[in-house]
Parts: structure tokens; C-alpha cells; sequence
């Protein structure tokens, strides 16, 4: 295409393509032949920045921004190119190939409507594009799948707690996905589960299963004093009619926002609703953190075999030590945990539990490039990569936290 953007007033342009190269991308400019035929340009990155100012800009549905690691050096350029183009109602489609997810989280946080990784999966770019001209017809209103909560319910839910020691260890993933299997656990009589993200700045649990994030998150969460079932309810969404879930707030909220009274009722209100309550963590301690500790049933450790992860632990279970706190509910997982066959690996991990003076209970192995698609869709694992040798622990793991709670429940 060529980068002038009017072509043939016959077709008038209502999208484009901005990137550095849009030759790059040869399979999304076959689909958006297909998706528009000649309604569409292309444009660079700082040529789009000039054209919002244009009269044609004006027709403009949406634009496809596709950016791959070397943009990464470009990303203030291109948060204010969603900013611009959010400022004259043009819907924003990213097309990302291996960019990092804190890049893609700040793209997002600017605005973008929608996300497809690159390679583009078959039909997915037409499917964005029809997500995003239904929202132009018709503003999505709030959702209205919030469950409904019974006033004065009194289940005493189990709490679990997923912690990742240091970034990029997979506790949202283990945290989404746990959620999902234990809501799945029985298909007689099937638990109710609530997932809560508590990450207020970089919480990826709304984008791993593709919920919007609300407004109404940050009310609740500033006037818990005022909470009740039905504000508790609003709150939530209902994710594939199983599993309810808090997301983030919208916006990126300092974690002194709450206190531990805040966590402390809303973790109440959950624990009374729901069979099981799982919570994402931010990986900084934060002043409420301890609330959630004492609170928690089972509290996973999420860590890897590396030096970072070997300090962190240290220095984790340090503090919570020096304030005299269960240590004892702490329960380390070992993420990309090495292959049974691989033994010097394997001894690597005995020497990391032995010199940290801690026991390894739970080993997650490497699911690869099929688990960072999965939350990249928005999808669990189960439904995207049911097979995955990740999800069948994760799976494992579910049934044994079920069994236990019901083995507990027979003998009370």
C-alpha cells in the first residue's frame, strides 16, 4: 500500500495501518484486504501524528498500530499516537509481535481497544475489527453479568494466595488458572470461586481472561467502610458463567490506597460468598499485606530457579519473620521447574531449598510459548491449551486443594 493515505474516492479510506514498516507485517496487510478491500492506508509512525490534524482524518473508523521489539525504543511516540487518535474517536487495534507485556501494559493503559498478537491466529483481526465498529454503533454499557449475592451468606471459604517473589514468575497465570480448575473441580456440583486481583498497579487478571476493567472497582475498594453484598456484587464479573472475578482498577492507584481493614472486609465478604477465594498479589509488600497472610489458608510463594528468586526468598521470609507471622502458611512453588530427566537441574533445586532452609511443595513445569498465547487471547488454559503438561498440574493441584477442603469439612 502506498503510504500517501487518499487513494481512489470511490473507496474512501475509514482505517490504516501505522508501524515503522508495514512490510513487515505481510499477513496483516492480506487481512485487512480482506477485512476492507481499498478502504484502508498505511501510514508511519510519525506521519499518522500529522494526518489526525487533516480533514480526512475525520472518516477514520480505527487504526491498526502493529509494532514488533524493535518499536519498543519508540514507545512514547506511540502511546501518544493512541492518545491522539482517542482525542478524535478513532478506535485503536494493536498488533504486537514479541513485545514485552509491561510494554503492551502501557500501551493498553493509554487506550488501545484492542490487542492481537502477531502472527496474526485466522479471523482474529476481522473479529477486532467487528468488536470495535459495535462499540462505535452502540457504547457498551456497564456489564450487566455481575453476580447476585445473598445478604448474610456464611460459606467460611477457603483463601488462597498466589505471591510472585519477583517479577515475570507466573503467579497471575497460576493464580487465573487455579481459579479456573477449582471452579471446574466437580462437574456434579461445581464450587463457586471468586478470583480477586489485588496488583491496583499492574494487575494482569482482567487482560489474561479479557474482562474489562470498571470504574466501580476503585469505588468500592475506596469506601469499603460502605460495602455491602449488592456493592460487592456490582463490582464483579462473571467470567464463562463459572467463575467470578475483581479486576484491577482502571486506572494505576498507588498500593496505600487501601489499608488493612479495606482488605480485610472485602476478603471477609468474599470468604462468606464464595467456597473458594483466590487472590493475586502485587510482588511488593505493601502495609496490608500482613492482613492477607494471617487471613490466608495456604499462601503461594511463587518463585524460579535463579539467583534473584534465591535473594528474594530470602529476605521475604526474613521480614516476615522479624514480625513474628505465620511462615508456616507459606507454600513455595517452583515455576519452570526443570524436567524430570534433567538432573542436574533437578539438583539445583535441592541445593536452592536446602541453603534457603525451605521445601519446595509445589513444582510447575515450562509450558512455553502455548501459555503466554493463552493470556495473550485472554483464554485459560483449558481452553486454549488444554493439554499443556502446565495445566494438568495446575489441574492436579486443584483437585488435592478440593479433596482436603472436603476431607476437612466431613471431619468438623
Amino acid at each position: 500500500m502506498s503510504s500517501v493515505m487518499p487513494q481512489p474516492q470511490t473507496a474512501p479510506i475509514v482505517a490504516c495501518t501505522v508501524s515503522r514498516d508495514v512490510q513487515n507485517f505481510d499477513l496483516l496487510i492480506e487481512d485487512m484486504e480482506d477485512a476492507l478491500g481499498e478502504s484502508w492506508g498505511d501510514l508511519g509512525f510519525a506521519e499518522a501524528l500529522a494526518f489526525f490534524g487533516q480533514p480526512e482524518a475525520e472518516q477514520m473508523e480505527f487504526i491498526a498500530l502493529a509494532m514488533d521489539e524493535t518499536d519498543e525504543d519508540n514507545l512514547v511516540l506511540m502511546s501518544e499516537i493512541i492518545t491522539q487518535a482517542k482525542a478524535r474517536d478513532i478506535k485503536v487495534i494493536l498488533i504486537a509481535e514479541d513485545m514485552t507485556t509491561a510494554a503492551l501494559h502501557s500501551l493498553l493503559r493509554k487506550g488501545a481497544d484492542e490487542f492481537v498478537p502477531y502472527p496474526l491466529p485466522e479471523g482474529e483481526l476481522a473479529q477486532a475489527i467487528a468488536r470495535v465498529s459495535k462499540e462505535e454503533e452502540a457504547p457498551a454499557p456497564e456489564p450487566a453479568n455481575a453476580p447476585t449475592l445473598k445478604a448474610g451468606a456464611q460459606k467460611d471459604g477457603a483463601l488462597i494466595v498466589v505471591h510472585g517473589l519477583a517479577g515475570g514468575t507466573g503467579s497471575t497465570t497460576m493464580a487465573v488458572n487455579l481459579a479456573w480448575e477449582l471452579a471446574n473441580v466437580d462437574k456434579k456440583n461445581p464450587p463457586s470461586v471468586c478470583l480477586l486481583d489485588l496488583d491496583l498497579q499492574f494487575g494482569a487478571v482482567a487482560t489474561f481472561l479479557d474482562l474489562p476493567r470498571r470504574e466501580v472497582v476503585y469505588e468500592m475498594l475506596s469506601e469499603t467502610d460502605n460495602m455491602d453484598e449488592e456493592i460487592f456484587g456490582q463490582a464483579l464479573l462473571t467470567y464463562e458463567d463459572r467463575l467470578q472475578v475483581l479486576t484491577a482498577p482502571t486506572d494505576m492507584l498507588p498500593l496505600d490506597l487501601i489499608n488493612s481493614e479495606d482488605v480485610t472486609r472485602v476478603l471477609d465478604m468474599a470468604r462468606n460468598q464464595f467456597d473458594y477465594v483466590i487472590v493475586d498479589m502485587p510482588s511488593t509488600l505493601v502495609q496490608w499485606s500482613e492482613a492477607v497472610l494471617n487471613m490466608a489458608h495456604i499462601y503461594f510463594a511463587m518463585i524460579e530457579l535463579d539467583m534473584r528468586c534465591a535473594q528474594n526468598t530470602l529476605r521475604f521470609k526474613r521480614a516476615l519473620q522479624s514480625e513474628e507471622l505465620p511462615v508456616e502458611k507459606l507454600r513455595y512453588v517452583m515455576n519452570r521447574a526443570p524436567k524430570f530427566t534433567d538432573l542436574n537441574a533437578k539438583s539445583r533445586v535441592k541445593r536452592m531449598a536446602e541453603s534457603l532452609s525451605i521445601s519446595i511443595d509445589v513444582q510447575l513445569p515450562d509450558g512455553g510459548k502455548p501459555i503466554t498465547q493463552a493470556n495473550d487471547h485472554g483464554m485459560p488454559l483449558a481452553a486454549s491449551a488444554p493439554k499443556s503438561p502446565l495445566r494438568k498440574e495446575l489441574m492436579k493441584l486443584a483437585a488435592l486443594i478440593h479433596d482436603l477442603k472436603n476431607d476437612q469439612a466431613e471431619a468438623a
